[in-house]
């Protein structure tokens, strides 16, 4: 190096090298930004890479989550139907065993009530049977009597016959389960007597039956006819 390049270099103006080293520093500056800058977008992109994987997890997990809330409320609602078919089966079989009983008692009391009805045409039949061989037996003795009125010549023969015939008959009444109501000198009872006259008497007292004017009947408790009587009143 001659000895003016060596002068020349002696004479660098300081403030050139000062404004290089500036611009230098400035560029290293703007590359740290720069790569600052870089380095947060690449940051953010992954993050907004993450969130939106995430965001997709997210709903892919609410849809398995609302597929199986369907799964669900279909097996509830399948459930539900199975146990009211069952409800329903259930309801139905009882029905069937009370509508069979139902009928069986239906046609059990239909069968009671033509049997009842059957019997009870029977004992009305067997009782006329009985009633009429009973005044078949005095139709005979009248019979009878006649014939033998036609050779007595003794009234009281005839009386006789007819007491006989008169007993046997009135036998054969209270065989079937007739019987006379008492009379005289009972209380008059309005249920079995049917006052045809009033006798004012001091004899008697009041409201007795002092005479019998027609007999009266009964069959049990039932009056098949009042006895007609006078019946006593205070003068």
């Amino acid at each position: 190096m001659s000895k003016h390049d060596k002068k020349h270099k002696n004479n660098t103006n300081p403030f050139a090298d000062k404004e290089e080293q500036t611009a230098q520093e400035t560029n290293i500056n703007n590359l740290e930004t720069n790569q600052k800058e870089e380095k947060d977008n690449q940051v953010s992109e992954n993050s907004d890479k993450q969130t939106e994987d995430i965001n997709k997890e997210e709903s892919v997990q609410e849809g398995n989550c609302s597929e199986t809330s369907c799964e669900e409320k279909k097996g509830i609602f399948e459930g539900l139907f199975k146990k009211n078919d069952d409800e329903l089966k259930k309801l139905k079989e009882s029905y069937d065993v009370l509508n069979n009983q139902y009928l069986r008692l239906a046609a059990d009391f239909d069968n009671y009530r033509k049997r009842q009805e059957s019997e009870r045409e029977s004992l009305i039949k067997y009782g006329m049977e009985q009633a009429l061989k009973k005044m078949i037996e005095i139709a005979d003795n009248f019979a009878r009597a006649e014939k033998a009125m036609s050779a007595i010549d003794d009234c009281e023969k005839a009386k006789d016959s007819f007491r006989v015939l008169n007993k046997q008959f009135n036998d054969s009444l209270t065989k079937l389960g007739l019987e006379e109501i008492k009379s005289e000198g009972e209380a008059f009872n309005p249920n079995i007597h049917e006052a045809v006259m009033q006798v004012p008497t001091d004899e008697h007292p009041e409201d007795t039956v002092i005479q019998e004017m027609q007999k009266g009947y009964k069959y049990g408790d039932k009056v098949l006819r009042p006895a007609m009587v006078s019946v006593s009143v205070s003068k």
